[in-house]
């Protein structure tokens, strides 16, 4: 049976897994979730996901979901292609280090001013009924929209998020100038593909001024974005720019 992926084209964790499909070469069924519908909080779906989030996929039957285990998975399930998974033990640990790292930091971080500096408009524009009713249906991010409180989140918090990719960086740049030119070393793995989105939206947002100074950080990210399956990944209509074309036209307002 086919693998059929449910996701969301701006999705940072739904990237994630479409570039390791890519890069295994794994054939997909696409399942678009329509989160401005609510269509991830529909009982269909929360049979997939009881999270509520983005993405899962389907194999032979079975849901798998998070997806850095869905990364994991597929890395596993698919030996062909290149191998994503360190075979030396403790360099998969550090990989897994990094997945930890990656999943608790970063990807929380940035979803701050991507929500702060993007999509506040549209729950700005709810009553307080509908917002309580919408924060409330997500019972996995309720404590996140509480936060964001309809109206933006504190300074502090807004300022937090800002430090922890910087220190993300700060960490990236000192473990490329130790080994590289990958996360953990020669290989290429899932380390490398759970960043990657990360950086994609804060260019997006216009926060690559991050990593002017981490060197190292640029050209790994330039490596990422030359392989194939990114493209593949971030097809017309995955990226924040072009979701809100105004980012491109303020990026290329700097140049």
């Amino acid at each position: 049976m086919a693998l059929e992926l449910y996701h969301h084209d701006a999705s940072t964790c739904s990237q994630k897994v479409r570039i390791c499909l890519a890069e295994k070469g794994v054939e997909w069924v696409n399942r678009q979730v329509d989160l401005g519908s609510q269509e991830n909080l529909t009982p269909e779906y929360l049979a997939i996901n009881p999270n509520g989030v983005v993405p899962a996929f389907v194999h032979d039957g079975t849901p798998i979901i998070e997806s850095t285990v869905m990364c994991e998975y597929v890395d596993e399930v698919w030996p062909e292609g290149p191998r994503l998974t360190p075979e030396d033990p403790k360099k998969r640990a550090e990989m897994r280090a990094w997945l930890r790292y990656i999943d608790e930091v970063p990807s929380m971080a940035v979803r701050v001013p991507t929500f702060q500096d993007l999509l506040i408009e549209r729950f700005k524009a709810m009553s307080e009924e509908e917002y309580a009713a919408f924060r409330d249906s997500n019972t996995l991010r309720r404590d996140f929209f509480m936060r964001l409180n309809r109206t933006g989140f504190s300074k502090e918090e807004y300022e937090n998020s800002l430090m922890q990719l910087r220190a993300t960086v700060e960490r990236m740049q000192a473990a490329l100038a130790k080994e590289g030119p990958w996360l953990v070393g020669a290989q290429y793995t899932i380390a490398d593909i759970c960043m990657a989105p990360l950086f994609q939206r804060m260019e997006d947002l216009g926060m690559s001024n991050m990593w002017e100074d981490a060197p190292k950080v640029a050209a790994w990210f330039a490596r990422i974005k030359a392989r194939p399956a990114y493209d593949e990944a971030f097809y017309p209509g995955a990226r924040m720019t072009d979701v809100f074309p105004h980012l491109r036209e303020k990026a290329q307002s700097r140049v």
